[in-house]
């Protein structure tokens, strides 16, 4: 008999899965144990293996594609087994908000229809609430520079209009007459709400609904930035005689405002153009595009400025995230803006550490690094101060009699944290095998989830990309996080002596719900003991 295989839940934190690939082809048979695919979650990708067998009937996650766990992700049965009623079963329980979509798609058809069935009488221009910029989503009309009555030529400035980031002078794209204010000033409407109607003179108008916030009931017009490169093509197609009689017309009035498209006025700034020294052959002296293009600066203005010509495209690239990414913004954000964090910050004398590891990585067979004395005089620290070792919750404070160390390790998608269960117990030599095999795995995406589980503390070290001093963000439900920096030679006062010492600067993240100032200072005064004296670390 047929069985689904579902999405599985990979690690305690998975939510959604990515299937890297699949070993099995529909028709191939499948033993119990058989791989059945590689499954990206949001610490590792990791084999998926079946516990049924027979034969792959049915693949219901395509490889890249994304499914939320208990998702249907195949079907297992027997060969030629009719499985049409696991599927129906399956996409029935998408049927419901197929049907919510359908509806709304048949409401959306349908107040179209009656929207384009509104008669509309001929020549007749509905202008809607420009959108002026990316993030506009409503408009208050400042001021209309036309009447009811008017006439508007093509390039007229019809209204100023308030948006989230500037007043802007809104054009006309369209000649005729203003018949209709549809938003007097000082209203405020959304985004293609009707603002006023141009069509012949003495045209009726009266037919059409005029609410300020309704959809304008006109047929699909060309977006506002096609109309405008029409707009200006006309322009730039009129005679050069034309244009040349008309240059001589001032773009400013008596007040000594200064009167451009508001596509002029970019092009002027972006080419660093002085407005007030170019003509304009618009209406009533307006500037326009081709007067912006056809700019030359006159002998005795500033050529060298206005000559500079930015030139560039901007471009994005969209990435998309991983399911190790989502799940770090996740679980960071959640501790970052519930923990209330507090730092505490110290410098370590590092001349006794180095002459130390220097010593001991003269020994045979024996290696060890700086974050492993780290590990090891934390989870001693940790030993001797518990209120540190511990986690959260509403109805009271745990404490962690064992002492677990999750070492941060960067991988290419972002950030894992393997463990290192009972660190107090292990020596430098032990600790530094351990962590080169675990971040080894992290990086190869070979972590299983129990290696990384169960951490009472954590460290992350950027000293090795030369980082001084910096701050993490505690991995929870630890209490607490230390930030390990570079070693750097600086001056420092040693028995009354300016001389050159060796300097390590860790800055203690801490949960000011379980640990006070005063704990996480005590704790860190311990662990510069250990640090500053290896030697005590082996008795």
């Amino acid at each position: 008999m047929a069985e689904i295989v579902n999405m599985p839940r990979l690690s305690d934190t998975m939510e959604e899965g990515v299937v890297a690939a699949w070993l099995k082809n529909v028709g191939d048979k499948v033993e119990e144990g058989d791989i059945l695919a590689e499954i990206e979650t949001d610490k590792a990708t990791m084999e998926f293996e079946s516990f049924q067998s027979g034969v792959l009937l049915h693949i219901g996650v395509q490889e890249g594609e994304t499914a939320p766990v208990d998702q249907l992700l195949c079907i297992i049965g027997e060969e030629g087994e009719d499985i049409s009623d696991l599927l129906n079963g399956d996409s029935s329980n998408s049927s419901n908000s197929e049907e919510v979509s359908l509806e709304k798609e048949e409401s959306s058809d349908t107040s179209s229809n009656n929207a384009s069935n509104t008669e509309m009488p001929e020549g007749v221009i509905i202008v809607t609430m420009p959108r002026l910029s990316d993030t506009m989503e409503e408009g208050t009309v400042a001021s209309w520079l036309k009447s009811e009555g008017d006439a508007v030529e093509e390039g007229d400035i019809l209204a100023e209009i308030e948006t989230d980031k500037a007043t802007m002078e809104f054009e006309s794209f369209n000649s005729g007459t203003l018949l209709k204010i549809g938003i007097q000033e000082g209203e405020t409407a959304k985004v293609d709400a009707l603002l006023a109607i141009i069509g012949p003179a003495g045209t009726d108008v009266s037919g059409i609904d005029m609410d300020e916030n309704a959809k304008a009931p006109a047929p699909k017009k060309e977006t506002k930035k096609e109309e405008a490169l029409k707009s200006e093509a006309k322009k730039e197609a009129a005679p050069a005689a034309s244009h040349s009689s008309s240059t001589t017309s001032s773009s400013s009035n008596s007040s000594g405002r200064i009167f451009a498209s508001p596509l002029a006025k970019k092009m002027a700034q972006d080419k660093g153009i002085d407005l007030s020294q170019v003509s304009g052959s618009g209406e009533n002296g307006r500037i326009v595009k081709s007067d912006i293009e056809n700019f030359k600066p006159s002998a005795g203005g500033n050529a060298a400025a206005s000559s500079f010509v930015a030139v560039g495209t901007e471009t994005f690239e969209e990435i998309p995230n991983s399911q190790m990414r989502k799940t770090i913004a996740k679980r960071l954000g959640e501790s970052k803006f519930t923990a209330p964090h507090y730092y505490l910050g110290l410098d370590l004398d590092m001349d006794n550490a180095i002459a130390s590891r220097k010593a001991i990585n003269e020994l045979p067979d024996t290696k060890i690094s700086f974050n492993d004395m780290v590990i090891k005089a934390a989870a001693m620290a940790l030993r001797l101060h518990p209120k540190v070792n511990t986690q959260w919750t509403d109805k009271n404070t745990i404490v962690a009699k064992h002492i677990h160390v999750g070492v941060a390790v960067a991988v290419d998608d972002g950030l894992l944290v393997p463990v290192l269960p009972f660190a107090d117990q292990m020596s430098m030599q032990q600790i530094g095998a351990k962590v080169r095999e675990l971040a080894g795995k992290a990086r190869n995406k070979k972590l299983q989830p129990d290696e990384m589980q169960g951490s009472t503390f954590t460290i992350s070290n950027l000293g090795m990309f030369g980082i001084t001093e910096f701050t993490s963000i505690i991995n929870q439900p630890n209490s607490a996080i230390m930030s390990v920096g570079a070693i750097v030679q600086k001056p420092v006062v040693k028995n009354g002596q300016i001389v050159v010492g060796n300097v390590m600067k860790i800055t203690l993240a801490c949960d000011h719900r379980t640990v006070d100032g005063a704990t996480g200072a005590a704790f860190l005064q311990t662990f510069k003991s250990y640090i500053e004296n290896p030697i005590v670390m082996y008795v």
